[in-house]
């Protein structure tokens, strides 16, 4: 094995969900630096994997990762696993990667399990660009906030929840999106009680409230892309026409659609088509 540090995914639920690779190389390293020893432990005897465990998350003290870093530079080798999936998304760690980078030490990125990328796979919605948020904050007032931004962003949104909140999460998508935004809950990902629903936020909401079933185990919501419409008044439309006699019509489109909350790029072609 090349003295690196090695990112490596593992298993969101169905422990047959890790890679030849991920096997090999969680054999072959020194040292694998674990979110939590007690929980990797199971995974580590199912493949019969026995190199040394260290714990390694985001309350470990500095020290810690200083010597991780120090056994990488002095030419060992060191695998990065999570709980479940691929580490650093939505996990800590990243100070790790650049503390190992900023001593010109590899790291070795592999390609595995992620609880995003599975739900978005299945959700039945445009995934040609997307946003991943991952938690959002657990008090009302914040999430909120985050919600309205992410309506603004008009792109498909990947939102991770835990199951004591699920509902409120929902209960605010419903009051920022409205009821009819289509929304994808994946629950319970590659593991036996594997739930996917995609459905207006109103009916995942009431579905949800129906079976306390639907309250357990991990979440992956996915959210519609909001899009604006183009739709103008009479009177913004007149508004646009009168501006577009005076100015350029990018510089007249541009106006309009802040002023309503619309798209310049299609105002103006409204426009350059008349």
């Amino acid at each position: 094995m090349k003295a690196a540090l090695y990112i490596v995914p593992t298993p969101i639920g169905n422990t047959g969900d890790i890679t030849l690779r991920a096997i090999e190389t969680l054999k072959a390293v020194d040292l694998i630096a674990a979110e939590d020893t007690r929980h990797s432990r199971t995974l580590m005897a199912q493949y019969d994997i026995s190199t040394p465990l260290i714990s390694f998350h985001e309350y470990s003290d500095a020290h810690v990762m200083d010597r991780l870093v120090s056994r990488v530079d002095a030419g060992e080798s060191i695998a990065l696993i999570s709980d479940a999936g691929t580490p650093l998304i939505s996990d800590p760690g990243y100070a790790l990667v650049r503390g190992v980078q900023n001593k010109g030490g590899l790291v070795i990125p592999l390609p595995g399990a992620c609880a995003a990328i599975t739900a978005l796979s299945a959700a039945g919605l445009p995934t040609h660009h997307f946003h991943f948020e991952g938690f959002l904050s657990a008090k009302r007032v914040a999430r909120v906030k985050r919600l309205e931004a992410l309506k603004a962003l008009g792109t498909t949104a990947v939102l991770y929840e835990a199951p004591h909140r699920i509902v409120d999460l929902l209960t605010d998508m419903m009051s920022v999106f409205g009821e009819a935004h289509e929304v994808c809950i994946a629950r319970e990902l590659t593991k036996t009680f594997e739930t996917i629903r995609r459905a207006p936020v109103s009916e995942i909401r009431e579905w949800v409230l129906s079976d306390s079933n639907q309250q357990r185990g991990e979440f992956v919501v996915i959210s519609a892309a909001v899009t604006q419409s183009t739709s103008l008044s009479a009177e913004g439309r007149a508004l646009l026409e009168r501006l577009a006699s005076e100015l350029p019509p990018r510089k007249a489109a541009q106006i309009v659609a802040d002023h309503y909350g619309l798209k310049s790029r299609e105002l103006y072609q409204q426009l350059i088509s008349d």
